[in-house]
């Protein structure tokens, strides 16, 4: 197992998330609602994000076969920097959860954690190579102003060795966390492990 990794209020620890909002009583649930808990995630039936976003069960199927699509399309760049493109915008917007599930995700496919510590202590730093610090700064960069990438901006990606797929599937792993870290950060909370 890696170390545990704690910096500027971001973790590589597993962590819960709780819902502000009410969340579906499976109980009580629509056979619709049931049916794309199941589509969506293995662990939706408990996790209180799908629970809540399962009451819209055609957009939590659209979310989860557009996200689906673009972190584990087959060719193009690989999982490993989808997860990093991924952490990099989780951690820029503030989104702790996120950014620990992506983190995990990233040790898990490059079976280390340096670049997890850097992206935690200094975004803008960030990159074990020249390839993961054009990443980073591109995914900063798209996050904080996309109205402001041009094509110099995809200059430095492919100087740094990305093709065109790999600089769409680039665009698309920051993209979709705009999105699902707005989800995360405005219907809920980050849940702690309980220290002894």
């Amino acid at each position: 197992m890696s170390s545990i990794i704690k910096s500027h209020g971001f973790t590589n620890e597993v962590l819960q998330w709780h819902a502000w909002l009410d969340v579906i009583d499976l109980d009580q649930a629509s056979e619709d609602q049931i049916k794309v808990l199941e589509e969506s995630h293995p662990k939706a039936k408990t996790s209180d994000y799908y629970l809540f976003l399962g009451h819209q069960p055609e957009i939590l199927r659209q979310r989860s076969a557009a996200f689906n699509a673009i972190m584990y399309a087959p060719g193009g760049m690989s999982r490993a920097e989808r997860e990093l493109g991924s952490m990099l915008v989780s951690r820029v917007n503030g989104c702790v959860y996120c950014a620990s599930v992506h983190a995990q995700r990233f040790e898990q496919l490059t079976k280390r954690n340096d670049t997890v510590q850097q992206v935690f202590d200094d975004p803008y730093t960030a990159g074990a190579d020249a390839r993961e610090k054009a990443i980073a700064q591109f995914a900063i960069a798209l996050t904080k102003a996309p109205n402001d990438i041009g094509a110099t901006n995809i200059q430095a990606l492919k100087d740094a060795g990305l093709s065109e797929q790999e600089i769409l599937d680039l665009i698309h792993s920051v993209a979709i966390f705009a999105w699902a870290n707005r989800l995360m950060l405005n219907l809920g909370e980050p849940v702690f492990p309980a220290t002894e």
